[in-house]
């Protein structure tokens, strides 16, 4: 009984945690930038703990437990690439190496979860891991392309004479501007993504857990 609430907090804590990521994630109006970093360090601290309690949860181990557990590297990896004063650059490989090592927990996990299709809440598992997986690939997609976006500025910056900064400057700045938008908006895709992901999966969490509950009282 005690393993099987740790599991389902901790899916409860993690699907909170990449729902305030994605929060932090996208560039609304009414959140300052301060507070949406805030949010995304929170967020992924969230999650970290949320993959932990899950990990905890399984007892034995099996993929789903070392899935859960290579998540909560990815996170504690994305955290201290927001929160340390690192370069800009290091700070952007960080994230990104959080966010592959994110999709890889899910994957493992998502093994596991396709050993048993026996009923339809495994079925909302291996869907909420593989949406999970999918969000977090394209954070660490959107990552990349912020990363060229710097870069190819800090390129610019270094090579060419003064002519031809001035013949090439309207051009280059518009290249690097639209790469980072793109980069912003895979993001914040991704990060929805993930977060529907996660909400999928707390609920066939809630229903497997039901399941076994029914089953030991039969």
């Amino acid at each position: 009984m005690e393993n099987q609430f740790k599991e389902i907090f901790g899916a409860w804590v993690a699907a909170i945690g990449t729902i305030t990521s994605a929060i932090g994630s996208t560039p609304f109006d009414f959140i300052s930038s301060n507070v949406r970093k805030d949010l995304n360090v929170y967020g992924n601290v969230l999650q970290a703990v949320g993959n932990a309690l899950e990990a905890d949860g399984q007892g034995e181990v099996s993929l789903e437990k070392i899935g859960n557990e290579i998540q909560s590297i990815g996170n504690i990896t994305v955290i201290s690439g927001l929160i340390i004063d690192f370069k800009e650059e290091t700070q952007i490989k960080l994230v990104i190496a959080g966010n592959w090592t994110q999709a890889l927990g899910g994957l493992t996990a998502l093994a596991d979860e396709l050993e048993d299709t026996s009923d339809k809440d495994e079925s909302l598992n291996i869907i909420g891991n593989l949406l999970q997986s999918i969000g977090n690939s394209l954070q660490a997609i959107g990552g990349i392309n912020e990363l060229k976006s710097i870069r190819n500025e800090n390129q610019s910056n270094k090579e060419g004479n003064v002519s031809d900064v001035e013949k090439n400057k309207d051009t280059q700045v518009k290249n690097e501007t639209n790469e980072n938008e793109e980069g912003k908006l895979i993001d914040i895709i991704g990060s929805w993504v993930q977060a529907v992901g996660s909400v999928i999966s707390l609920i066939g969490q809630i229903r497997e857990e039901n399941e076994e509950l029914e089953g030991n009282d039969e």
